[in-house]
């Protein structure tokens, strides 16, 4: 079994995006480098790989400027608008029209920001038809982990999760992609 190198300034960035490897050791290197380490996984990945490359840090500033917003009284007509935010306001008019169960998952997030011109009141029907949906939910890049487990025990549902792990850890030591083949299984008879 090939052990993945450490993350360090030194690495190239194609071989960085050949491994896999946990929010908080990206979130270690960001801080260790001076780095900013605030953002989704993606973004701190694409934060090191220009990192790597350059040598420069990325030009947040942009970014921090699209991300300012006003807050203002949201109604059912309110527009959700472009750079749709998931902030406490909006969370709690949600739970108040829809009730305590509601969550911000990822397919609702991603309605949200798709729909910019829609209402707030369309958001309600978009979340329960989402909700309603028995369609399986597509797992973003940055959920390796969640894809893997889930195409797991779909090719073996008479295995344990603690087995489905062992092949997990075993898969993201290697140099490659980590969806999940047959062939991890050979981890578990060692």
């Amino acid at each position: 079994m090939t052990s993945r190198p450490p993350l360090t300034r030194e690495m190239k960035s194609e071989e960085f995006s050949e491994y896999y490897f946990l929010k908080e050791e990206l979130k270690d290197f960001c801080r260790s480098e001076g780095l900013k380490i605030s953002g989704s996984k993606n973004q701190l990945e694409e934060r090191i790989i220009h990192y790597l490359d350059t040598g420069k840090s990325l030009d947040n500033a942009k970014a921090m400027k699209n991300n300012h917003y006003e807050s203002e009284e949201i109604t059912l007509d309110t527009v959700l608008g472009e750079n749709f935010r998931c902030g406490e306001d909006k969370r709690a008019f949600f739970e108040k029209e829809i009730g305590k169960g509601f969550k911000f998952k990822v397919k609702f997030q991603k309605w949200l920001k798709q729909n910019p011109d829609k209402t707030y009141r369309d958001a309600i029907n978009g979340y329960c038809e989402i909700q309603n949906s028995k369609e399986k939910t597509e797992i973003d890049r940055q959920f390796q982990y969640n894809q893997y487990i889930r195409d797991f025990f779909e090719n073996n549902d008479n295995k344990t999760l603690d087995e489905a792990i062992k092949c997990w850890n075993y898969k993201k030591s290697l140099k490659g992609h980590n969806r999940y083949e047959k062939s991890d299984l050979k981890i578990l008879k060692k």
